[in-house]
């Protein structure tokens, strides 16, 4: 009972905001363009950035709520971010146009204890998602200074001809001349097998003549 209610009061809402928009009591919402590069005036780049921060208020917001699960709360953090990207473009589009560089006069972005917002390689944590697997062990090691454990990948990416000792010969000469004396060992000692078969091959054939 009570869903089909929120239906019909979704149904009116619906119609009598199509009423107002055909009446021209309300102006039809505008779409943000995609790309900034696409406003050619200085006001409605400043209006769009402004857009943007909305948003990203109302997702940081989002993000805090308790009851969201842990995919929601990774999918609300790569929104989060997709929109400070947008929120770049427009501000770089806004400096095209001669307006004001927000990224040099702007505010940092902070959490709610009055901290810069932490990330690594540019991607930005907040609420909840600073507490997911893997990300507060990120955070322990950026604060102590501890190198993370290599994981297989890199370590794979680290091996080299020398791991295979394809760059022995440069060390510093001892295995060369190791080698060097080795094979003239063998070098001799298979002269002399060959030697000794030669002379006993003379001998035989000498008995035979007599």
């Amino acid at each position: 009972m009570a869903r089909n209610q929120e239906k019909a009061q979704s149904m009116l809402y619906r119609f009598r905001e199509a009423q107002s928009l055909e009446s021209g009591l309300r102006k039809p919402k505008e779409r943000r363009p995609h790309l900034a590069s696409l406003v050619d005036t200085l006001d409605d780049a400043e209006k769009w950035r402004r857009d943007v921060i909305r948003d990203i208020t109302r997702s940081v917001s989002k993000i805090h709520d308790l009851s969201l699960p842990e995919t929601q709360i990774r999918d609300a953090n790569d929104e989060i971010n997709r929109l400070l990207r947008a929120k770049a473009h427009w501000e770089d589009r806004i400096v095209e146009l001669g307006g004001p560089d927000y990224k040099k006069i702007g505010p940092k972005m902070l959490d709610h204890q009055g901290r810069e917002v932490p990330g690594n390689r540019g991607y930005k944590y907040f609420g909840r998602a600073k507490d997911l697997p893997g990300v507060r062990e990120l955070f322990e090691e950026q604060a102590t200074g501890r190198p993370k454990k290599a994981t297989k990948a890199e370590l794979l990416r680290r091996i080299d001809a020398a791991y295979f000792g394809y760059n022995d010969e440069n060390d510093d000469g001892e295995l060369l001349e190791y080698e060097r004396s080795v094979t003239e060992k063998r070098i001799r000692k298979l002269r002399s097998a060959h030697d000794a078969t030669f002379e006993d091959s003379d001998s035989s054939d000498a008995d035979a003549e007599t």
